[in-house]
């Protein structure tokens, strides 16, 4: 009889640790999941941005007759990575703000020139954004492509 009441009591207070040791470990199991996935958007979003820097860097080269605008062109280059970036990267809330850049080696463009386009681009995070900004804010993406105009 006696060894009865002592399980009991030992049953009584462990009730509600499962529980506590739980909910312990599940948001460590949430945390490194949902940081796995704002690892790997992040990624893709990096690989879809130096696509659309080369989809600009393409646009550049491509051969155009004299006389050259080069206002008009870099419009185009500019379009041309916005039309990939707005296809391609992982962006919640609107298009991606992004900073673009581009410089030649010679303007009048001969084979043999290069065009250099450089975007840069305030990743967000997406899953934990309120977490991970208070531990370092936004994480700048970017991208350079250099291409030789044949």
């Amino acid at each position: 009889m006696k060894k009865n009441r002592f399980r009991d009591r030992s049953l009584r207070r462990q009730h509600g640790s499962e529980t506590v040791e739980f909910a312990i470990s599940a948001t460590l199991l949430f945390i490194l999941l949902f940081g796995m996935i704002e690892f790997s958007v992040a990624l893709f979003d990096k690989a879809a941005l130096t696509n659309a820097s080369r989809e600009g860097a393409r646009e550049g080269i491509l051969y155009k007759p004299n006389p050259r605008d080069l206002a008009v062109e870099d419009t185009a280059i500019k379009q041309a990575i916005r039309d990939y970036a707005e296809q391609y990267l992982i962006s919640l809330g609107g298009p991606a703000q992004m900073n673009i850049s581009i410089q030649r080696s010679d303007l009048n463009m001969p084979p043999g020139s290069d065009v250099i386009v450089t975007v840069d681009y305030p990743y967000q995070f997406l899953v934990l954004p309120g977490f991970i900004g208070t531990l370092g804010g936004v994480l700048e993406l970017s991208s350079t492509t250099t291409m030789r105009a044949e």
